[in-house]
C-alpha cells in the first residue's frame, strides 16, 4: 500500500473517481495509506449497517447531514451534524437510518488494514450471505440479527 498522497478530494466524488455501490449504499473513498482509511457514506432513510465487529480497527463517523441512529456497545444512541463518534476497536456497532431525510458521514478507520479491498469485493453484490462471508474475511465480523434490536 502506498504512502499518503497529498491533494484534495472533491465533495461528491471519491479518490481517483472511484465509489462503491454496497447494498444500496453509496460509498466515496477519499483517502487511503497503511495509517488510514477514510470514506464518504451515503445513507438512504431504511439503510443501515447491521451490528458489527472491527477488531483490528478503530473507526470514527463525523455526521455531516442527517440524523444517524447507533447501536453502540449495546446501547441506542444518536449522532447528528456535527457530532464524532469513536468506535474503539473490538466495540459492536451498527449505524441506521431511521429518519426520512438522506445521511451523509465522513467515515475513516485507522488501521486500513483490509477494509478497502473488502470495499472492492462488496462493490454491487446482492446477496447479504455472501456480503457477510466476504467480511468475514476481511476482518469485519457480523453479529446475529438481533444484536440490532
Amino acid at each position: 500500500m502506498s504512502a499518503l498522497e497529498k491533494g484534495i478530494t472533491r465533495a461528491g466524488e471519491g479518490f481517483a473517481g472511484t465509489s462503491w455501490n454496497i447494498l444500496g449504499q453509496l460509498y466515496f473513498p477519499k483517502a487511503v495509506c497503511e495509517a488510514t482509511f477514510a470514506f464518504e457514506a451515503n445513507t438512504e432513510p431504511g439503510l443501515f449497517v447491521p451490528v458489527h465487529v472491527h477488531p483490528t480497527q478503530d473507526e470514527f463517523i463525523l455526521v455531516q447531514q442527517g440524523v444517524l441512529d447507533l447501536k453502540l456497545d449495546g446501547a441506542w444512541t444518536q449522532a447528528k451534524p456535527g457530532d464524532l463518534v469513536r468506535m474503539p476497536r473490538g466495540i459492536p456497532h451498527g449505524y441506521f437510518n431511521k429518519s426520512d431525510k438522506a445521511v451523509k458521514a465522513l467515515f475513516w478507520v485507522s488501521p486500513t488494514r483490509k477494509l478497502e479491498d473488502l470495499f472492492k469485493a462488496l462493490h454491487n453484490l446482492t446477496d447479504v450471505g455472501e456480503v457477510v462471508r466476504l467480511s468475514a474475511l476481511h476482518e469485519v465480523d457480523f453479529l446475529p440479527e438481533e444484536a440490532n434490536a
